[in-house]
């Protein structure tokens, strides 16, 4: 198994290990929805809820994009150098506001978003 191999399997299982950790951080938003007794502090323990899930989405896009990369090599037959993680990321890594909207770009995608507004005004409702 060559470095790009290992570079793809240690990828792909933390790419899986944000999916999980993205689960974990909605069950705990369902379960603040519950256990939270004041609406104030529940709607915003949501909204910083679904700022982490967003920077997490963030983060395991970047290990997706990297994946691609790897993928591609592997299909050119070695076509990339393998293990630059985090070179590739440094040479494009947005600054200050920039790096603020791809967190809220992440925030903003359905699959990130669905629940969110719905546990607020659930709280706010009942």
């Amino acid at each position: 198994m060559n470095a790009l191999h290992q570079e793809w399997l240690a990828l792909q299982s933390q790419h899986e290990r944000y999916e999980a950790l993205a689960l974990g951080v909605k069950l705990v938003a369902f379960a603040a929805t519950v256990l939270v007794p004041d609406n104030t502090l529940a709607v915003a323990l949501l909204a910083l809820l679904w700022l982490q899930e967003a920077v997490l989405k963030t983060f395991q896009g970047r290990l997706g994009d990297r994946l691609l990369v790897v993928e591609a090599g592997l299909k050119a037959g070695e076509g990339a150098t393998a293990m630059q993680l985090h070179s590739d990321w440094l040479a494009s890594r947005p600054r200050g506001a920039g790096l603020v909207m791809q967190y809220l770009k992440s925030a903003a995608r359905p699959t990130v978003a669905l629940p969110y507004p719905l546990l607020m005004l659930l709280v706010v409702v009942i």
